[in-house]
């Protein structure tokens, strides 16, 4: 069985644009070309984190540059979403401490539209891809939100 077979996956990778978002950060950041012919569920396989699994994962130790590699592209994913529903340039910035905890955010000129507080960022990750997909959107959503209550400030 190959490693793409090994990935199962109920819900479609291709239906959810911020998936695809992504997708196309891990991508774009692949400098050496790990990646390129790995499926979209392969590289989204991360994010799904279960309950179980996250008990099991230690919040003594640091974060791993793995784990915050997956944090900030899960936000630039945002950031792109809310991009291309505004047009309106975004950008991120997240403040992680060693211990886990920090913030995610995405602003937009003089306006934060999205705010996050991160705690226990060593266990980041969702029940499912459906969830992570449903966040991301929920989340791209109130940007998209804040930007068209406040467009002066969102254009600098």
């Amino acid at each position: 069985m190959s490693v793409t077979e090994q990935v199962e996956s109920t819900f479609e990778v291709a239906s959810s644009p911020f998936l695809q978002a992504i997708v196309n950060q891990i991508r774009a950041n692949d400098s050496y070309g790990t990646y390129r012919t790995w499926s979209d569920e392969l590289l989204l396989k991360p994010y799904v984190v279960t309950k179980a699994q996250k008990r099991e994962i230690s919040i003594d130790g640091e974060v791993d540059s793995i784990t915050k590699g997956r944090i900030l592209a899960f936000y630039r994913a945002i950031a792109t979403r809310v991009e291309e529903e505004t047009g309106q340039l975004c950008q991120v910035v997240i403040d992680l401490s060693h211990e886990g905890f920090g913030w995610a955010l995405v602003f937009c000129g003089r306006l934060l539209v999205v705010t996050r507080t991160l705690r226990d960022a060593q266990r980041f990750g969702f029940d499912s891809l459906e969830k992570a997909a449903l966040e991301g959107e929920k989340t791209v959503q109130n940007g998209v939100n804040a930007i068209q209550k406040f467009p002066d400030a969102a254009k600098g």
